[in-house]
């Protein structure tokens, strides 16, 4: 992975400073800041209820924070709203393609939202389905695609308007294997080749290992910042599961390794 200078001369992609969100009495996230820069593989880690949901919810637009500040490529999500959302890319957890739609279709949507000309658009999805494998299926209708490849699609959406922040949201969520393992060397690849910067939510030990950071929170607060190496050498040299569970012991038992 990619380690780029994070020195004056750097922009981030996304500044978030000390956002806080409630709902009713519980207080969501407590004070959480960080900085995104282009090339940057980030995964952040939490067990369930960490407040992981709440965060992304907040960095893709769907809800304000209560306090704080937070911009994507300079521009501030509350006052500048469109221009923030537009470099960004998220796949949520929960799919939110058209079943019955083909993948052509899907793709042409997603497009014509951000007012992508058809010629350069249908040379995007064209490059983008080259790049998965799945040229020859634009046809398909996504209900009769496997999990894998509906993620695959989703990917590929999510790239199309060309995105400076890449959010997975759980993405690998139901999926074999073979298909988890598939998806997150093709996003690795995209922050390593420069393209963006990636956040990558999950709840999942073992997909933080190549991260450049790890930023691990709970409840409601970002408890650790830093390389995955800095994480188990912070613990005492334990596992990188054990060092998050020592972090996080009320991850145990919820799927978090």
């Amino acid at each position: 992975m990619t380690h780029p200078e994070t020195t004056e001369q750097a922009t981030p992609v996304l500044i978030a400073t000390a956002l806080q969100k409630s709902y009713g009495p519980k207080l969501a996230l407590k004070s959480v800041s960080m900085s995104l820069y282009a090339g940057q593989f980030v995964a952040l880690l939490g067990p369930n209820g960490a407040g992981k949901s709440t965060l992304v919810q907040l960095l893709s637009g769907l809800f304000v924070p209560d306090q704080g500040d937070l911009s994507v490529l300079g521009f501030d999500i509350r006052r500048e709203a469109p221009k923030a959302l537009a470099g960004l890319g998220v796949v949520f957890q929960q799919s939110s393609l058209d079943l019955d739609l083909s993948i052509r279709a899907n793709l042409l949507f997603h497009t014509d939202l951000h007012g992508i000309a058809r010629k350069t658009a249908l040379q995007r999805i064209q490059a983008g389905l080259e790049q998965h494998g799945l040229q020859g299926q634009e046809g398909v209708a996504v209900r009769a695609l496997s999990g894998g490849n509906r993620r695959k699609v989703e990917l590929i959406r999510a790239l199309l308007h060309k995105p400076k922040f890449l959010l997975m949201d759980e993405a690998t969520v139901g999926l074999d294997p073979a298909s988890r393992q598939e998806l997150m060397r093709s996003v690795e690849a995209l922050a390593k080749a420069g393209e963006v910067a990636v956040l990558w939510a999950t709840h999942l030990v073992d997909e933080v290992v190549h991260a450049d950071r790890v930023l691990v929170l709970n409840q409601g607060e970002i408890v650790f910042d830093g390389p995955p190496a800095e994480l188990i050498a912070q613990s005492g040299g334990l596992s990188l599961e054990q060092a998050f569970l020592t972090l996080c012991p009320q991850g145990k038992g919820r799927g978090a390794a």
